[in-house]
Order: C-alpha cells, then sequence, then structure tokens
C-alpha cells in the first residue's frame, strides 16, 4: 500500500511538473491573428486621416491606440497575389515567380513597349516564368509555425493556388471548404467572423494561427444596404463635396471594421487577449476610383507609396507599449521570420527567407539595422495616371507622345532607409525620392544625388539578378509609338 501511494504521488508530481511546463511553453509563444484587408488603403483608416473623415474605424483605431503603428508598411508587392506571396513564403516574388493576379499582363497589347504575355494577346510566343499559385514545396506560415504545435486556419481570400499549404482548416467565407471568390457577397464578412470566433474558443487550450483575409474592399462595391444608407446620409450632409466618396466603398470599410472589434472582444471573452499577438494590414493601396490615397502618390498597382504602402497596426498586451509608433520599414516577407522568432521555430531551410524578424522592435520600439528592401513589377496594368481626379493629370512621357495608358509599367525598386529609386524598364530611367521630405514622391532629385541614385540603381541590378527577377526585354513589334 505504501509502494502503491509513493508511485501514485511521483506520477502526480511528474504531471503537475509536466503540466507546468506545457503552461510555461504556452506563455512562451502567443497566439498569433493576422488580419489581411483586401485593396484598403493607407489613408482609408481614421489615425492617417480616414480618407479625410469620411470613413470610419474606430476599431482599427482601437488597435493603433492599444498597440503600434506602422507608419510605414508595405506587403510586398503592388496588388494582391505579389504581396500575398511574400507574406506566405518569406520570400520576394522574384523567387515565388508570382508578380501578377492572372499572370498576365492587362491593356491594349499593342500599347506595351515589351513583348510580355498579355490578356488581350494570342500569340505569346515569348513567356515570362509568371505563376499564379506557390509551389507545394514553399513552407508557408503555417507549416513553420506548426512545427511548434500550433493550429492553423485560413478563412478567407488565398490568391496562392489550389495547395492548402499546411492549414490544418480551410475555408472561402468561413463556411465554404472551396476556391470561390466572395467579392460581391456582403455577407460574406459576417459569415467569416464568426467561423473566426468559433475557431479561437474550440482552441483556446492550444496555440493557433489565424490567417483572416476578408474580400472586403475589393470591388465590385457590395455592402448591406443599410449601412449604405448610413453613407449616404453622411455624404449629403457633408459640406466639402470637392470629392465623390463612394457610400457603398466607406460601408465595406465599416463591415471590415466591425468584424475587428468583434474578434478582439471573443478574444479578450476567452482570456486569450493578452497573450496573442492581433495585426491588420492591407494587401495593398486603394484602387484609384473608390477612394483617394492622398498625400501618397500613385495607387494600386503602381509601385508609387500609394500602391504599395498600406495601413499596418497591431496589439499585444503587455508585449508592446500602447501608443508606439515606428517609421521603420516593415515589408511583407519578414512576418514569416517575426512569426518563427516568436513562436520558437526554425526558418525554413529549403527555401530562402529575404526577410528579418521585427520580433524585438515589437517589444521595444527599439532602431533596427538600415536594410535594403525591393519590389519588382514586370507587366502592365492599365489605368488612369496616378492620382488622378485628386490631384490632376500627373504624366509621364512615353517616347514623344503625352499618352499615359498605364497605372503600372515594367519597374523595379529598392528603399533604403528614406531614400527610394524605382527603375521604369518601359522608359529606360529611374526616380530618386527621400520619402522624410518628399511623402508624396513629387521631386524626383536623381539628378541632385547622382551618386545616391547610381548607388541604389547598382544595388537593385544586383538583387534582380541574385534572385532571378524575369525582367522583360524584347521590344514589341506591334508596339504603337
Amino acid at each position: 500500500m505504501l509502494i502503491k501511494n509513493i508511485v501514485l504521488l511521483i506520477i502526480l508530481a511528474v504531471t503537475f511538473v509536466s503540466s507546468c511546463f506545457a503552461c510555461k511553453d504556452n506563455e512562451d509563444k502567443p497566439n498569433i491573428v493576422f488580419i489581411l484587408i483586401d485593396d484598403m488603403a493607407w489613408a482609408d483608416v481614421g489615425y492617417n486621416g480616414g480618407a479625410a473623415g469620411f470613413y470610419e474605424t474606430p476599431n482599427i483605431d482601437a488597435v493603433a491606440t492599444d498597440g503600434i503603428i506602422f507608419n510605414r508598411f508595405y506587403p510586398g508587392g503592388p496588388n494582391c497575389s505579389p504581396s500575398r506571396s511574400c507574406i506566405m513564403s518569406g520570400m520576394y516574388v522574384p523567387r515565388t515567380k508570382i508578380y501578377t493576379p492572372g499572370t498576365e499582363a492587362k491593356g491594349n497589347p499593342a500599347d506595351m513597349r515589351f513583348f510580355v504575355p498579355a490578356k488581350d494577346r494570342e500569340d505569346d510566343e515569348y513567356v515570362l516564368d509568371s505563376r499564379d499559385a506557390l509551389d507545394p514545396s514553399v513552407s508557408s506560415i503555417a507549416e513553420v509555425l506548426k512545427t511548434v504545435g500550433y493550429v492553423t486556419s485560413k478563412i478567407g481570400k488565398w490568391h496562392l493556388g489550389p495547395d492548402k499549404q499546411g492549414f490544418d482548416e480551410w475555408t472561402s467565407d468561413g463556411i465554404n471548404k472551396n476556391d470561390e471568390k466572395y467579392y460581391n457577397d456582403p455577407l460574406a464578412t459576417d459569415r467569416m467572423t464568426e467561423s473566426a470566433c468559433d475557431f479561437m474558443e474550440r482552441n483556446r487550450d492550444t496555440t493557433f494561427f489565424l490567417y483572416f483575409a476578408p474580400w472586403d474592399v475589393h470591388k465590385p462595391l457590395a455592402a448591406k444596404k443599410e449601412v449604405v444608407a448610413k453613407y449616404k446620409k453622411k455624404w449629403e450632409k457633408r459640406l466639402d463635396k470637392s470629392i465623390k466618396w463612394s457610400p457603398t466603398y466607406a460601408a465595406m470599410i465599416e463591415v471590415v471594421d466591425n468584424c475587428i472589434g468583434q474578434l478582439r472582444y471573443k478574444l479578450r471573452g476567452l482570456g486569450l487577449e493578452e497573450n496573442t499577438l492581433f495585426m491588420v494590414v492591407s494587401d495593398n493601396g486603394g484602387l484609384a476610383n473608390y477612394t483617394n490615397n492622398l498625400p501618397l502618390k500613385g495607387a494600386k498597382g503602381a509601385i508609387y507609396e500609394g500602391g504599395i504602402r498600406t495601413l499596418g497596426t497591431a496589439v499585444w498586451p503587455n508585449k508592446i507599449t500602447p501608443g508606439t509608433k515606428t517609421d521603420y520599414p516593415i515589408t511583407g516577407v519578414d512576418m514569416l521570420p517575426t512569426f518563427a522568432e516568436l513562436s520558437g521555430a526554425k526558418l525554413p531551410k529549403n527555401q530562402a527567407v529575404d526577410g528579418i524578424s521585427f520580433a524585438e522592435l515589437l517589444k521595444t520600439n527599439n532602431d533596427m539595422c538600415e536594410r535594403s528592401i525591393f519590389w519588382h513589377y514586370p507587366f502592365y496594368i492599365p489605368g488612369v495616371p496616378p492620382n488622378k481626379g485628386f490631384t490632376g493629370d500627373i504624366i509621364l512621357p512615353i517616347y514623344g507622345t503625352d499618352i499615359m495608358n498605364w497605372r503600372a509599367v515594367p519597374a523595379s525598386a529598392i528603399m533604403k532607409g528614406d531614400w527610394k529609386l524605382i527603375y521604369f524598364y518601359e522608359y529606360e530611367k529611374y526616380e530618386l525620392y527621400n520619402l522624410a521630405n518628399d511623402i508624396s514622391e513629387e521631386h524626383n532629385i536623381a539628378q541632385s544625388y547622382p551618386e545616391k541614385a547610381i548607388e541604389l540603381y547598382d544595388e537593385l541590378k544586383k538583387w534582380t539578378k541574385e534572385t532571378g527577377a524575369d525582367i522583360p526585354a524584347i521590344l514589341n513589334p506591334d508596339f504603337r509609338h
């Protein structure tokens, strides 16, 4: 009997110690909720002006107040799929080859100086290596976190191909386990939010990664009628009608903002808020015809700031100091190494990891080492010139004409500190800006600082070569000058 009691005590002691270590392990590994809004502009959130005060984002603003604002957050590309590939893989787009949604240039091929794959061309003899899916061999954030015990869920937009990249749970609208698009469904965000809350509740006793990607505020614009009606009344009462805001777009922003508030409320109710990194970003700049990206130049599709800089904010009670702001540039490829460090996971050895961890920045807001970050886009996107309708026509010369057919042409860019250089293959020229003095990129200072321009251009060329960037090289025989 004595021996049995001793054995029982030993078992209880081992169980207690093991449970304590498990608790400690869970405390050291935060839950991660990563919210990636579709097409929401840097200037759309209240803390950046709420597009001149017309939009309402109290819940996103609360995240910013309670946590940190990334003044310079860059998802990785000028539109959705390139940015999402950077975020999920930790690799720049020349490595994933996901350059543009649909893999082809859009617009009239006769206006393209280079012969590239185009949607309206049938004879694509020359094909850039352009893909619409991550290679299944790529280790995603989900796969990296699963190595240290995380349960993972993807809810919403994916845009990276049929492979599920290691997610335990997968739905496109919170219910349907398919690859359908839900752009035109005003209730999709509600279903997704309910599903996300259920996922967190079911996994409250483990550690989880929730990748929550609303279909809003992407076009076609569709929102709940009662919310649209609210903003129609707001527009009617607005004294300044110099810019015609879309009540439907504003309603879509409110719906997304409400879901963010609901997710935080659920975490708080489950007692998980203090051990959860809760991050809200967008995948690219706003679309020019629907919102106002000012003071940033350009819009979705462009490598100007209006196309690649987005809102970015995060909250983590007792880790991130409330009211923190940072001007350190964070980019999409930094997500995987950051989440790996926070979770204690090892970085994948089967692929390059181009980003760096900003885990220490979250906790201390200490300055990090200056480094260069990059963009590459080898295709064309039609549309109005940057900010047309907001700041007047901004025309780039196209070989002796004053026609502006594109909001994006083949280009690469490098940013180092406050310096940013864009090289346009289309025009065979570069532009240099200092964002600390010129956030709107109004003054090309390449001629005033030739040594800096050459330094950055040489580094950019080296990067495109090292990453195997696909660069248009064959001139279009049908190009109309």
